[in-house]
């Protein structure tokens, strides 16, 4: 009897060594997260707004249809993340999932790449966010500080191919400012390489949303007849599609406590 207890103790002890030696810490974690199609980007930090139902006009607030939708989706704040100044955001490929953006289930839907050529979408800013030219419908990034961002929107970052200082999409490293909504698609370069998106000064949180408005321009809104998600496994100073390893740690553990009780039964009922 006391050389099983001593051989639960011995295994505990290697399980916590174990753990301890593998389990990202607060400033290297990874996440998987559902993005939904109602996740407006502007929404990201707004906990000054109430947003009404589906069904209500919101005057003041993001565009809606003028009639009832057949999804009649009421719109919700995006996911969010703390970060500090300088963690490294990184998206593992792929994203997978798909969001209609459209009237009707069952129609037309976009990956988080989204669609049309980079710039084919520009959207106005709302509150303290900036606005959007990318792709329509993308998976997008913002970083905020703790203050909520009802003031001057900063200027749009560019992420066509023309214009003033155009990104593109395939850029490698990126460091926006506090709220400039940014592309994040699919999280990878056209050479397969993490595209890297770094917090700025300031920021303490993270979010992922999606832009939408009317035909993908003017003022955001439109997103009472979205529906369906994007899913994202995300690394903060981490590579995402590495397992987390605290998982093969905590199944090592269980299999050695298992063991280690199985034999102290046997022994009894020998």
């Amino acid at each position: 009897m006391r050389q099983t207890l001593r051989s639960i103790t011995i295994g505990a002890t290697a399980c916590l060594a174990l753990i301890g030696a593998t389990i990202p810490t607060a400033s290297a974690v990874i996440f998987d997260q559902v993005v939904l199609g109602s996740d407006a980007i502007w929404l990201a930090g707004r906990s000054d707004i109430v947003v009404p139902p589906a069904s209500d006009p919101w005057p003041g607030g993001l565009l809606r249809h003028p009639g009832p939708t057949p999804e009649e989706i009421q719109e919700t704040a995006p996911p969010v993340f703390s970060v500090t100044a300088g963690d490294v955001i990184r998206v593992a490929d792929p994203v997978d999932g798909a969001i209609s953006f459209f009237n009707g289930f069952g129609g037309v839907v976009y990956g988080p790449e989204g669609n049309g050529l980079p710039g084919t979408s520009q959207l106005g800013s709302f509150g303290g966010i900036s606005s959007y030219i990318g792709t329509e419908g993308a998976l997008v990034g913002l970083f905020l500080n703790d203050d909520i961002p009802n003031g001057a929107a900063p200027a749009a970052l560019n992420f066509s191919t023309v214009g003033v200082d155009p990104l593109g999409i395939d850029f490698l490293t990126l460091m926006p400012g506090l709220g400039q909504v940014f592309f994040i698609g699919n999280g990878v370069t056209s050479g397969g390489d993490f595209q890297e998106f770094i917090a700025p000064a300031g920021a303490t949180r993270f979010f992922l949303g999606v832009p939408d408005g009317f035909g993908f321009n003017g003022a955001p809104g439109a997103y009472d007849d979205n529906d369906g998600s994007y899913r994202v496994r995300l690394g903060i100073n981490e590579i995402p599609t590495i397992p987390e390893p605290a998982t093969a740690a905590l199944l090592l553990c269980a299999a050695v406590a298992g063991l280690a009780a199985s034999r102290r039964r046997s022994k009894r009922a020998w």
